[in-house]
C-alpha cells in the first residue's frame, strides 16, 4: 500500500504540473482551428524568432561540446592547480540567475559598459543584437555537456589512454578510438540537455535582446510579446512549438538513458564472464 501510495502521489504530481499544462497549451493553440494555428506559426515575426532560436542553439551547442569535452578531459584525466576553481566556474550558471548574467553582458558590452563604447566605435554591436543573444545562450547552457562528461572521464581513468599511447597511438587516434567511444552516450545526453536549455532560455536573452520584433526575438520572447498583446491563441500556438521541442527532448533523453543502461548491463555481464569460476559463484 505504501508503494502504491507513493507511486500515485508521484504520478499525480507529474500529471498536475506537467501533463495538464502541456495539454492546455495545445488545446489553446488549436482553439480557433488549424487555420488560425497555421497563420500564427508562419507569421513573419514567428518565423524570424524560430530562425534566431535555431541559430543561437546551433552556435551555442557545438561550442559547448568543445568546451565540455576539453574541460572533462582536463579535470577527469589530470591533477593540476586550479582544478577545483575550474569546477566551481563550470557550475556558475547554475548558481547565478539568468537575468543577472544578462545584466553582466549589458555591463560589459552595452553602450555605457566597460567595452561597449570601444566596440561600437569599431562597428561591433553585441548587446541588443544577435551576438549578445548567442553569448547569453552559450553562458546559460555551457555546464550541461561538461557536467555529463566529467564524471565519466573520472570513472574511466587513464589506463586505456596510457595503453594506447604505449602502442603508438597519436593524439587524434587516442581521442577518436579510445576516449570518444567511452563517453559517447554521456556526451550525447549532455548535448540534448544543452540544446533544450539553449532553445528555451528566456531570462538572459530577454535582457540582452532589446525585444526587437523580427530581429532579436527568440521563440520564448515572441510568446511573451504575443501574450502581452492579448493575442493568446497565437502565443499558445508559438508556445506549442517549444512544447514539441520539449517532447522530442524527453524522448531522446529516454532513448539515451536506455542505451546507457543496456551498455552498463552488457559491460557487467562481460566482466562476470571473464571472472574465475569461484568469483562467479560468489556473484
Amino acid at each position: 500500500m505504501v508503494r502504491w501510495g507513493i507511486t500515485a502521489v508521484a504520478l499525480g504530481f507529474v500529471a498536475l504540473f506537467l501533463v495538464v499544462p502541456l495539454v492546455a497549451v495545445f488545446a489553446e493553440a488549436f482553439a480557433k482551428g488549424f487555420g488560425a494555428y497555421r497563420a500564427a506559426i508562419v507569421e513573419p515575426d514567428a518565423v524570424a524568432a524560430l530562425k534566431l532560436t535555431l541559430l543561437a542553439a546551433g552556435v551555442a551547442v557545438p561550442l559547448n561540446v568543445l568546451f565540455g569535452v576539453a574541460a572533462g578531459w582536463a579535470i577527469g584525466k589530470f591533477q593540476f592547480r586550479g582544478r577545483h576553481l575550474l569546477l566551481t566556474l563550470i557550475d556558475l550558471p547554475f548558481a547565478v540567475s539568468p537575468v543577472i548574467s544578462g545584466l553582466v553582458f549589458v555591463l560589459l558590452f552595452g553602450r555605457r559598459g566597460w567595452l561597449g563604447p570601444w566596440m561600437i566605435d569599431h562597428g561591433l554591436q553585441i548587446v541588443f543584437a544577435v551576438p549578445g543573444i548567442i553569448l547569453a545562450t552559450i553562458f546559460v547552457s555551457f555546464p550541461f555537456v561538461a557536467r555529463e562528461v566529467i564524471p565519466i572521464m573520472e570513472a574511466i581513468g587513464t589506463e586505456e589512454e596510457e595503453a594506447a599511447r604505449v602502442l603508438g597511438a597519436g593524439g587524434l587516434q587516442l581521442f577518436f578510438r579510445v576516449t570518444l567511444p567511452n563517453i559517447k552516450w554521456g556526451l550525447l545526453y549532455g548535448v540534448i540537455l544543452a540544446n533544450a536549455r539553449a532553445m528555451g532560455e528566456f531570462g538572459a536573452v530577454s535582457v540582452v535582446s532589446g525585444h526587437i520584433r523580427g530581429l532579436t526575438n527568440t521563440l520564448p520572447l515572441h510568446v511573451e510579446i504575443l501574450y502581452n498583446e492579448y493575442n493568446a491563441q497565437a502565443a499558445f500556438a508559438v508556445a506549442s512549438l517549444l512544447g514539441c521541442l520539449a517532447i522530442v527532448t524527453l524522448v531522446l533523453k529516454a532513448i539515451v538513458e536506455a542505451r546507457v543502461e543496456r551498455s552498463a548491463r552488457a559491460a557487467a555481464h562481460a566482466a562476470i564472464e571473464v571472472m574465475p569460476w569461484e568469483s562467479k559463484s560468489a556473484v
